[in-house]
């Protein structure tokens, strides 16, 4: 198979504060026969972006004013142009600059003196993924699946819209599309760090319906999985949270007790201090009617086994 190109139409926009430097690139990508967008500063560069949604950015780092790391930060802030792939032209090979790039948002860079047959290439690898990424995407919202995909940092590299509203309605704070809520981060860094444990569930109610956070484990490609669904808590099988009147976040204690887990470790999954899991234990064990963790597991497991049966009859 031959090094990718960019497909005849596709819209590059160009981002340079040098005339000459976009003179160059504008004439070899328009030779080839693509349409060629031109900004001078970040500002133009994002009202542009935002216009026409181009196919990709080839961007400068270093411009006057609005450098090109704040501009790619803002593009992947927004909406309508956080999935244009940009791609950093630098002449600043040190290491920190590479790394600033990557961190803005950027998918790649290139070196000046630029090199047509190099960005050619590599524009056409980084649309034809982009848009490999989009079918994806499409296929997955048509469906009214409601995941995300995360980094090891928790920056989200796929969600789906149905996914971010339920995000945003029952977890406190200003959204951020970006990242997973403080609160699901933690959880989910201790289901990823629970010997791949694919089972751990997160729940959050609200009024008559509630959510259920799914760690689906690792994904092809990177990145990690979590799945959300929304009941009606009316239609869920009798939990044993209601079984034994347990508060949501006692009943998180409880199941991680059931997997063996210590107060301390307890305490690093849900983002509190030892001593409140042993708070919540106190409560836990008065009303389960027990006086050890190990009956105290054997009730939570006995629990869950029923959930699990109940919720397949028929």
């Amino acid at each position: 198979m031959g090094t990718p190109t960019p497909r005849e139409g596709d819209v590059v926009l160009i981002v340079d504060d040098v005339p000459d430097n976009l003179a160059v690139l504008a004439d070899v990508l328009g030779a080839a026969g693509h349409v060629v967008l031109v900004a001078t500063d970040g500002e133009r560069a994002i009202e542009t972006a935002r216009r026409t949604t181009p196919d990709v950015i080839l961007l400068d780092a270093v411009m006057p004013g609005l450098d090109g790391f704040e501009t790619c930060r803002r593009l992947k802030a927004a909406e309508e142009t956080r999935e244009i792939p940009v791609v950093f032209m630098t002449g600043l090979t040190e290491t920190e600059h590479v790394l600033a790039g990557f961190a803005a948002g950027g998918i790649d860079y290139v070196t000046k003196p630029i090199q047509p047959a190099e960005v050619l290439a590599r524009i056409g690898a980084h649309v034809q993924s982009a848009r490999r990424v989009t079918r994806a995407r499409d296929a997955i919202e048509a469906s009214g699946s409601a995941i995300v995909v995360v980094d090891a940092t928790g920056k989200a590299s796929l969600r789906t819209r149905q996914a971010m509203r339920w995000l945003a309605a029952y977890f406190e704070g200003d959204p951020d599309e970006s990242a997973l809520p403080p609160e699901v981060w933690r959880w989910m860094q201790g289901a990823m760090a629970a010997a791949g444990d694919e089972s751990a569930m997160l729940v959050r109610d609200r009024d008559e319906h509630r959510l259920k956070l799914i760690y689906g484990g690792p994904v092809t490609g990177g990145g990690f999985l979590l799945k959300l669904e929304e009941v009606r808590r009316e239609t869920e099988p009798a939990p044993l949270a209601d079984t034994y009147n347990l508060t949501p976040r006692e009943l998180e204690v409880l199941l991680w007790v059931a997997k063996g887990k210590t107060n301390r470790d307890i305490g690093d999954i849900l983002g509190m201090s030892p001593r409140t899991v042993n708070k919540h234990l106190e409560h836990i064990y008065e009303k389960l009617g027990v006086e050890t963790r190990t009956a105290a597991a054997a009730l939570a497991m006995r629990g869950v086994r029923a959930e699990a049966v109940q919720s397949q009859e028929p």
